[in-house]
């Protein structure tokens, strides 16, 4: 099965409205909670008048009426991260530091009565001077170094040093599903119920626990369908917490579902990092040392997984390079918003987007051809050590490359693999087309290239493989889907080790109380970590069923031959359904055999490094500065693929989201803190027309470090696409360099700077 481009299992009931999501849930009681949200950037909270309690006024909870009941949501980084005290609180108690920050919870029978009970909850603030630019913030909320080699020699030896000065817009994730919950206590167990739309079960779990001063055998979470992610759902939000005291409070069950403006103004954000960057390099163009001052707009607060963003896109500087030393700092600074995390890429497309305009920058001022710079420096033997610490598992970036060229070309089988077929742009061997490719009158082309490599995988999953008596196959995983296909592609890999029908395995996520405990879904790490904790109990169980049938059989395990799902000595064989049988029948087991047959396994490993190559055309409208992106081409490294269906999906999903960075989305607050993009009038997403033929390849280099040799894949079109298109950009601008969005006023006026 591995390889297989299979269906995934779920789209039918799917597609026929058949999922449960949390606002589809409903329990005997319900009643439901509003919050009351800052319309300040920055004040001081002077005065709180709450309406009465009555019929349609259940409760008000408080930042005061919380004090000393709950503690703010826990703040954790990478090592050598340098934190600041700054948690999240859950309700607003002296301060609000955003606009939208929760600083009441209202309950009432209806949504409805407690969206109108909410409006009369007063609030007086006295106002204060809101902090909007990173760079004009005195409060250091993160800072990180790393580094090796002997940076300032290298500099003053090199031939040439290119400087740059790029960065990136906030961005909002958008999930079809906004966040929500619902919470229910059962008074007489001490248990206390969360249906939420997370991540996964284990660390809203984990967070509750810390926040509510339970123990985590009294918080059972509950994880349903779940419409979208992106990474804004990993960390539970205040509001989960805050429903989950009500729950308590009232004996009732509690549900909070997020509406449009509230996901906007209160769900954290990504992106939003400005980088200084020089690269030293001799006379032929090869790379000596890089130094980068990056800096992060980390919002008002810090959250669980604020810090790793900037983190990643530190230690991912020197990309696909073979630089010998290197310098990176990254300082993450307070604003008045709404908090960043991580949001598909997290830190990798800022990487990637930073060092990749700085390689073309690089090229046009030594005079070298764009691909031909990268590939003089690119890394060819691994595992390879960079010098901000990482060890890059396995690669072919030259491979990456040379494929993403050839499919901008549209080589004579493009149509043949199912692929779209590229515009009519010649280029030369190994060449990326210049600007001198003809364009329509009144428009100037550009095409560009972006490399990447990507941290996946790395700590731990679990997953508890059961054959039941019958022989079909029940798998718990530590991991939770919410749109990837984890049920189709972890059963293959269940089919594929076990030799047992697809249909008979029968996949189990999203249930703290019935899945083993994880790490966690995000950060393209589900295969290749989750994945081989599926695939190494599945051996086990194997391993227990082979020895099981040497008994049956009244023969050596050795002498045992599994094939075709059964297991067989000379003229005798026993299918997995009479093994299966067997294991639960105490008296047909040797002693010191357990009943059943199942494995309970955690995996865990090393970080994992895909990579690509991106390359896209586009042109611009000299009358309008309006930008189209003719095509793009996306190659991906992400190791073994277990299901390639799924992973073009994932390649095309991530794509998408790369040229609406680059195209239209971005998040603004105005110099008061007061966001600007607050709805989907205001922050535009790409549709289905806007999407440019996109050609997709694959290279394959298997990582060493798990049993599948799996990597990642599902961030990578939000990484190459971006620094692809802001070089194609860059190139129709003859060499000038603008920051995404590409909106049509700043495209015109820098044609018209130039003359073109």
């Amino acid at each position: 099965m591995i390889g297989q481009p299979l269906l995934r299992r779920e789209d039918a009931r799917v597609l026929r409205g058949q999922t449960r999501y949390v606002d589809d849930i409903e329990r005997p009681g319900l009643v439901h909670a509003a919050f009351v949200r800052s319309p300040h950037a920055s004040a001081a909270i002077t005065g709180l008048a709450v309406p009465e309690l009555d019929g349609d006024v259940l409760a008000v909870l408080t930042g005061e009426s919380l004090r000393g009941r709950v503690a703010p949501i826990p703040v954790g980084g990478p090592a050598g991260v340098t934190l600041a005290d700054a948690p999240h609180p859950i309700l607003a108690l002296d301060e609000v530091r955003y606009v939208g920050q929760p600083v009441a919870a209202v309950i009432a029978p209806t949504r409805a009565l407690a969206e109108d009970a909410a409006e009369r909850v007063e609030v007086s603030y006295e106002l204060r001077e809101a902090v909007v630019d990173p760079r004009a913030s005195t409060v250091e909320l993160t800072r990180f170094a790393c580094g090796a080699g002997d940076v300032d020699a290298a500099f003053a030896r090199a031939d040439h040093v290119v400087r740059g000065r790029y960065g990136l817009p906030r961005l909002a994730a958008v999930p079809i599903e906004a966040r929500g919950v619902v919470a229910e206590h059962d008074a007489g167990r001490d248990v206390l119920t969360l249906w939420c739309s997370a991540q996964d079960t284990h660390r809203p779990l984990a967070q509750l626990s810390h926040v509510l001063g339970l123990p985590e055998e009294s918080i059972h979470v509950i994880v349903p369908d779940v419409g979208g992610a992106f990474g804004s759902k990993g960390v539970m939000g205040p509001e989960v917490a805050a429903t989950g005291v009500a729950a308590i409070d009232l004996g009732r069950p509690v549900k909070w579902a997020e509406d449009r403006l509230e996901n906007f103004l209160a769900a954290y954000q990504g992106r939003g990092i400005q980088g200084e960057l020089e690269l030293a390099l001799d006379a032929d163009g090869t790379m000596l040392a890089l130094r980068a001052q990056l800096i992060a707009d980390l919002g008002a607060y810090l959250l669980t997984t604020t810090a790793m963003p900037p983190h990643t896109a530190a230690m991912l500087m020197t990309g696909c390079y073979a630089i010998p030393a290197a310098a990176v700092t990254v300082v993450g600074m307070a604003t008045n918003k709404v908090p960043t995390g991580p949001y598909r890429g997290a830190g990798r497309p800022d990487a990637a987007y930073l060092l990749e305009c700085l390689v073309d920058d690089a090229a046009r001022a030594l005079d070298l051809d764009r691909v031909e710079l990268r590939r003089r420096n690119l890394i060819q033997t691994f595992p390879a050590r960079t010098p901000l610490g990482f060890t890059y598992d396995s690669g072919d970036y030259e491979r990456c490359l040379d494929t993403a060229l050839s499919l901008l070309r549209g080589p004579d089988d493009a149509a043949a693999a199912g692929r779209v077929r590229a515009p009519d742009v010649p280029a030369a061997a190994g060449r990326v087309p210049g600007p001198d490719v003809p364009a329509a009158a009144g428009r100037v082309r550009g095409t560009g290239v972006g490399m990447y490599v990507e941290r996946a995988g790395g700590q731990w999953e679990a997953a508890d493989v059961t054959v039941q008596p019958t022989g079909r196959v029940l798998v718990r995983s530590s991991a939770s889907p919410h749109g990837q296909g984890h049920d189709i592609t972890f059963a293959a890999i269940v089919a594929d080790r076990l030799a047992v029908a697809i249909d008979d395995v029968v996949m189990r996520f999203g249930d703290s109380a019935e899945v083993p405990r994880g790490v966690g879904t995000f950060g393209s790490r589900s295969v290749a970590v989750a994945g081989s904790a599926v695939a190494v109990a599945c051996d086990d169980v194997l391993a227990r069923a082979r020895e099981l049938a040497a008994h049956l059989l009244d023969v050596s395990s050795d002498a045992v031959v599994f094939e075709d799902g059964a297991f067989a000595a000379g003229p005798r064989s026993l299918t997995w359904a009479e093994v299966a049988a067997a294991a639960h029948q105490p008296a047909r087991l040797a002693p010191g055999m357990d009943v059943g047959l199942r494995a309970v396994r955690r995996f865990s490993s090393d970080v994992v490094f895909s990579s690509g190559a991106y390359a896209a055309v586009v042109e611009i409208e000299r009358a309008t500065g309006h930008l189209d992106v003719l095509q793009i081409a996306a190659v991906d490294d992400a190791g073994t693929i277990i299901n390639p269906l799924l992973a073009h999906g994932q390649v095309l999903g991530g794509t998408v989201q790369g040229l609406g960075e680059c195209l239209i989305e971005e998040v603004i607050h105005d110099e008061s803190g007061q966001l600007r993009s607050a709805s989907l009038m205001d922050y535009s997403l790409l549709t289905a027309a806007e999407i440019p033929p996109i050609a997709i390849g694959e290279v394959s280099s298997p990582s060493p470090v798990n049993p599948l040799g799996a990597k990642g894949v599902g961030e990578g079109g939000a990484i190459g696409t971006l620094a692809a298109v802001a070089n194609a950009v860059a190139d129709a601008l003859g060499g000038r360099h603008v920051d995404p969005p590409y909106l049509e006023e700043t495209l015109w006026a820098m044609l018209r700077v130039q003359g073109t």
